[in-house]
């Protein structure tokens, strides 16, 4: 089994690289050779850990984050990013997670790929 790490810096809003990342995990969750799939946001990318945001268009993108959430993608904020944003004691979307940076140096030397957007 392949296991992929897949980071997320970009804003969930403002440009589609967010959203690009988000398909593609749910894209390699959801194959039938079941890949393990983690995903760390980071810098503005740890907003969409938060609930209840509307861009417009409806609930934005947390039915995505739940999806994945699903399908068994382990999905962390990095820790020094979610506090300089002020969302250490805000309620996340059910089944992220603070993560550390720690964390993310194990994941990272345990992929066999990593992607960033």
């Amino acid at each position: 089994m392949q296991d992929v790490l897949i980071i997320i810096n970009a804003p969930p809003y403002g440009s589609e690289r967010c959203l690009s990342g988000l398909r593609l995990a749910a894209a390699l969750a959801g194959r039938d050779d079941k890949p393990a799939v983690h995903l760390f946001l980071m810098s503005d990318a740890t907003v969409l850990g938060l609930p209840n945001q509307n861009d417009g268009a409806g609930n934005g993108l947390q039915g995505l984050v739940e999806q994945l959430v699903g399908l068994g993608v382990d999905i962390r904020l990095c820790r020094t990013c979610a506090l300089a944003r002020g969302l250490g004691d805000l309620p996340l979307i059910t089944g992220t997670v603070i993560g550390t940076l720690a964390e993310l140096a194990e994941v990272t030397l345990a992929a066999d790929k990593v992607i960033t957007f």
